[in-house]
């Protein structure tokens, strides 16, 4: 490995790091400091984050053209670890109020970014699979963290039945298309195909395969059954987690395989990614609209922002692949952010995440309520927020390219989605509070929230550096 490939790969090896210092300092530190392993983590992932964008060269490709070192890459991985350290700061105290102690919780965590990272980097199908057997492991411990929970359980078996059986798609996948196009890297398997005058049955086959295995992680319906009671059991920070970064890193996946090296055999998997994106889209918003548990309907809303996004692989175009990054970040900032505020009113009541420990909330802590009212509305997509422009740049590339009627659902589904997102802010302000209002506000909590709100009203008010950049970062 030449010192270019080793500059091309600190941020992985950074992460890699923080999770054995996360341990250590865990182990050292015990019980007198258990904000330690934190620390150590948000520094480290800090770290990481800030290495994304230092380029170690003008070479698009490292390690042997396995890995990418392209604009694409240095935005996720730092869209990861924002997500980590995020995701860290959440922790302290919701393990405290959960009672939860776990040792290598945050090693975890960590190894969980490390496998984002290299799904978003990975430039052949055998490292991109080895980076989403890394972040599954990882999770697959993590969902099921509170043992004395029946639900936490239940949602860890879930996850590790359907996660492996899902996985076994995606890798009898590779297989196929191995055996059909003699290599696993894109670029080979992108000019194979474009020089092909046919795609034989063995490639076909491999490439539905991958589809349905993409399907299972991206929660795609009808393969998200697994998906709303694996993120209700789950703790919160997780289903935070896998909301955000693992859905983006399996979504940068989607992009990689079927928007460039699958790309000339797209009238194969482009009418089934299509039924799937509208599928998708409106099974999880009609089945939202009857939750009980803002938790689970945070769930069903991922499903549906889900079909959104496959809406911009349908599209196929540079265009339509940074609008869904675009798209993805600001996603990941509002989740985050809905589920940070859910955490810390979830303290009142019996803990079962339902619309009453909203009620009112909203005028008694202001912050909690301003920021979860941005949050909701740049989910809905209402302007001047990441969230409007995220939807109006994936639909208008879909009419652009003749997807009309795609567009139209999208649409449609997103008007009835605003009923379930203003019902929260609803709650928030327009209900009398009902027992005991208080709720423990951390400061680097509060500032979690308010930058992740700030910078969704910045993606907002500013969208086209971002979209520009996301246009040169696609290869």
């Amino acid at each position: 490995m030449g010192m270019q490939d080793f500059l091309g790969v600190l941020p992985e090896l950074v992460v890699v790091v923080t999770a054995l210092l996360a341990i250590l300092t865990d182990i050292a530190a015990k019980e007198r400091n258990a904000s330690a392993a934190k620390n150590v983590t948000v520094l480290g992932l800090a770290v990481a984050g800030g290495l994304a964008f230092v380029s170690p060269g003008d070479s698009k490709m490292l390690m042997s053209g396995q890995v990418f070192n392209d604009g694409l890459t240095e935005w996720f991985r730092a869209l990861f670890a924002f997500v980590g350290i995020v995701t860290a700061i959440y922790s302290p105290l919701y393990m405290k109020f959960r009672n939860i102690r776990l040792g290598e919780y945050y090693s975890l965590l960590t190894m969980c970014v490390f496998g984002m990272m290299v799904m978003a980097s990975a430039a052949s199908l055998l490292l991109f699979f080895v980076g989403l057997e890394t972040m599954s492991i990882c999770l697959y411990v993590l969902v099921g963290l509170r043992r004395n929970d029946p639900a936490s359980i239940e949602g860890g078996m879930k996850y590790l039945v359907l996660g492996a059986f899902s996985s076994a798609f995606l890798l009898y996948g590779m297989a196929l298309i191995y055996g059909g196009v003699g290599s696993l890297d894109y670029a080979v398997i992108s000019q194979t195909l474009r020089e092909s005058s046919s795609i034989g049955p063995m490639t076909i086959s491999g490439i539905a395969l991958l589809l349905v295995g993409f399907a299972f992680k991206i929660s795609a319906v009808p393969f998200h059954f697994w998906s709303p009671d694996v993120y209700e059991g789950a703790p919160t920070t997780i289903t935070a987690l896998m909301s955000t970064g693992a859905k983006a890193a399996a979504f940068v996946g989607l992009i990689r395989v079927f928007g460039q090296a699958l790309a000339a055999s797209s009238e194969h998997w482009v009418m089934a990614l299509s039924i799937l994106s509208a599928l998708t889209m409106t099974v999880g918003n009609v089945v939202a609209l009857k939750q009980t548990s803002v938790k689970r309907m945070l769930a069903y809303s991922s499903i549906a922002h889900a079909g959104y996004m496959l809406l911009a692989i349908v599209t196929g175009t540079r265009e339509s692949f940074a609008a869904a990054s675009f798209y993805l970040i600001g996603y990941a900032l509002m989740n985050l952010g809905a589920f940070g505020v859910l955490m810390l009113l979830n303290q009142r009541g019996k803990g079962d995440y339902s619309f009453d420990a909203l009620r009112g909330m909203g005028t008694i802590h202001p912050v909690l309520g301003l920021t979860m009212t941005v949050f909701m509305l740049s989910l809905i997509g209402i302007p001047p927020t990441a969230g409007f422009f995220g939807k109006l740049y994936v639909f208008s590339e879909a009419i652009k390219e003749g997807h009309l009627t795609l567009a139209i659902i999208g649409l449609l589904n997103s008007a009835v989605g605003a009923y379930y997102y203003l019902r929260v802010i609803s709650s928030l302000y327009m209900a009398k509070p009902e027992g005991d209002v208080a709720v423990l506000q951390p400061m680097s909590y509060k500032f979690a929230l308010v930058v992740s709100a700030l910078l969704i009203v910045m993606l907002g008010m500013f969208p086209d550096q971002l979209v520009q950049a996301m246009l040169a970062a696609i290869p």
